[in-house]
């Protein structure tokens, strides 16, 4: 089954590429694999506040997958399943495409702002020749309607 893996993270954006990702894969009778990284501890020495902060990390991230779950599953009748990393964004991302042969796509959402599509879309894209599978980046602004129809 070819999956499409999306970024879960804290930009506005992203709400789109799952939008995406779920359709898709729902008219393609694929999956979808939610991939949300947890940044590098800056605060090494403070173990336990680290391992506190980390815990709140995951909390937060399951609180939101859970949601985006729920649509996919009553929306589009796909079942996603989270991966929870630890790291640098880029780093995760480019290690799980190229340790799931499964996946087929990589969504991003791409910002509106005036700093451009966002740090993470400018940096994978600097990736995408060298990645196993296409790119895909979804316009933060994109109505629900076109999204719908170009799926």
């Amino acid at each position: 089954m070819r999956k499409f893996l999306v970024v879960l993270d804290d930009t506005r954006e992203c709400l789109n590429a799952m939008r995406f990702a779920a359709m898709r894969a729902s008219h393609t009778g694929g999956g979808v694999i939610i991939l949300s990284v947890i940044p590098p501890d800056e605060y090494q020495h403070w173990i336990g506040v680290a391992e506190i902060m980390r815990e709140e990390a995951r909390d937060r991230i399951e609180a939101h997958f859970e949601v985006f779950a729920k649509w996919m599953r009553d929306r589009q009748g796909v079942d996603p399943e989270l991966q929870i990393r630890e790291g640098e964004p880029v780093n995760e991302i480019l290690d799980v495409v190229n340790a799931n042969p499964e996946i087929g796509v990589l969504v991003l959402g791409a910002g509106t702002g005036k700093g451009g599509p966002g740090p993470l879309v400018t940096q994978m894209v600097k990736q995408a020749g060298t990645l196993p599978c296409p790119l895909t980046i979804v316009p933060g602004e994109m109505s629900k309607e076109k999204l719908e129809q170009i799926t």
